[in-house]
């Protein structure tokens, strides 16, 4: 699999650790809530299609990017930097086995 990172270009998923969900949102650090503590670090949704995850490119510029990639078929549909007004639009990358 191929992911496009905005800053190095094209390279293979080898290079790049998976971070985690990028939909999912943490509560504040004071809170004290157990519920929703609870929930942030053990209630996971396994979506079938295009899935917004957060990878950072550990084997290069150690950048953190938002990428948006088909959980059936791996095809990325687009990438971009974490924070940041960046992007890379219209980076499309096919995935691989």
């Amino acid at each position: 699999m191929l992911i496009t990172c905005p800053y190095c270009g094209p390279r293979d998923v080898i290079e790049f650790t998976y971070q985690g969900d990028g939909n999912r949102e943490r509560p504040q650090a004071a809170s004290q809530d157990l519920d929703a503590w609870n929930a942030y670090v053990y209630d996971r949704l396994n979506p079938a299609g295009d899935h917004n995850e957060i990878w950072q490119h550990s084997g290069g510029c150690r950048a953190h990017l938002r990428v948006v990639r088909n959980t059936i078929t791996h095809e990325i549909s687009s990438t971009a930097f974490a924070r940041g007004g960046h992007k890379s639009a219209g980076h499309k990358t096919e995935g691989r086995s």
